[in-house]
């Protein structure tokens, strides 16, 4: 099945979109043959990326291939919207066949709802919105806690260093006691990470981060990604524990590519195991990449947990998609009495594109 989602519709989806453009464009057979061409040539880059084919070009080159390779699938994404629209209203006799065949006009139409569409969604990922959470605990705080949540930045070719800069003087803008980022930081190569130092950007994060791994670390190679996170200076919960002021648990699960990671209740360990450890009933927090089986940690008795990984399908209709595959797809939801925040994610898979959801990162007040 996802065989099919990730290498025959693209093909089957550009073959139809490229009989589209050839029965559309008034133009001679050269140019509306290297129009096509052109397209091809994007969606055989989206393929060599997943092929890990630009790992040995220079970095701006490899930057410049992965940005256009993954775009050309959100913009493949919204033709086929268009184009079945058009036959749509062919088939009902809505649309008239001179509309859709050899115009110019339609054609300048086309080209400016996709350029005016995703020129909208670049400028909307770029605005990361703040998302405040009021988390109430039934357990004796210390004190009260101010925490930056993120998840999925997905740094790598797309999401450099400069970028990700900005987003470090952002979160130490909210001052926070610590920082938890579920997953998914790196995106699928460790080259960029690396060559660009990274790691370095980091250190400059006045908080301490506790992170646990996402599928996308898998991809880019679990060793070389537990290398990076040391190096960053993220605590990495590997199917662990970490205790914040004698009065907060938290507990980073392993991605579910590992299946054989622990069950949340097992990691708990009972809660009379925590309560040893903190020395009074703790709060306790669950990092978990994706949000499956959110039952689990409400059996346990977890307080609250952080997820990522859906995107929210990161563009509409994709977000409908997401909506339905999972119990939450996105935002806060509530099982008994523990608490879930899915995060849309802080940075983004492939072009820089969000239309219909919205990048973030979520501040969150912790008090009793």
């Amino acid at each position: 099945m996802w065989m099919f989602l990730f290498w025959v519709l693209p093909v089957l989806s550009v073959a139809y979109i490229a009989w589209h453009i050839w029965v559309l464009l008034p133009l001679s057979t050269f140019w509306k043959s290297m129009v096509i061409a052109a397209g091809v040539f994007c969606i055989v880059l989206l393929f060599l990326h997943f092929r890990r084919s630009f790992e040995h070009l220079p970095l701006p080159v490899a930057q410049t291939a992965y940005e256009i390779g993954t775009s050309s699938l959100f913009v493949i994404l919204y033709l086929v919207v268009i184009f079945l629209v058009f036959d749509l209203g062919r088939l009902f006799r809505l649309v008239p066949k001179t509309v859709v065949c050899h115009n110019g006009y339609t054609s300048l139409i086309v080209f400016i709802l996709i350029f005016g569409l995703f020129l909208y969604g670049n400028m909307h990922y770029k605005n990361k919105v703040r998302v405040p959470l009021e988390l109430k605990s039934s357990k004796s705080l210390a004190r009260t806690y101010k925490v930056v949540m993120a998840s999925d930045l997905h740094l790598g070719y797309h999401n450099t260093r400069k970028e990700l800069a900005r987003w470090v003087d952002m979160i130490n803008e909210e001052k926070p006691d610590f920082i938890l980022i579920a997953g998914d930081i790196i995106d699928g190569s460790i080259r960029p990470l690396v060559e660009e130092r990274m790691a370095e950007e980091f250190h400059r994060l006045k908080a301490p981060v506790y992170a646990c791994l996402g599928n996308h670390e898998y991809f880019s190679g679990e060793p070389q990604a537990r290398q990076f996170y040391h190096d960053a200076g993220i605590r990495l919960l590997i199917d662990e524990a970490a205790v914040v002021d004698s009065s907060i648990v938290i507990i980073g699960r392993d991605d579910r590519s590992n299946r054989n990671r622990k069950s949340v209740h097992k990691l708990m360990g009972g809660r009379e195991q925590l309560t040893t450890m903190c020395r009074q009933s703790p709060y306790i927090i669950v990092l978990d990449h994706q949000p499956y089986h959110l039952e689990h940690s409400e059996v346990a008795g977890v307080d609250f947990q952080l997820s990522g990984h859906t995107h929210r399908g990161q563009v509409w209709p994709i977000s409908w998609i997401t909506d339905a595959i999972y119990e939450c797809s996105w935002g806060t939801c509530h099982r008994g009495h523990t608490q879930y925040y899915v995060s849309s994610g802080l940075g983004i898979w492939g072009g820089k594109f969000r239309i219909g959801t919205q990048s973030e990162y979520v501040v969150a007040t912790i008090s009793n």
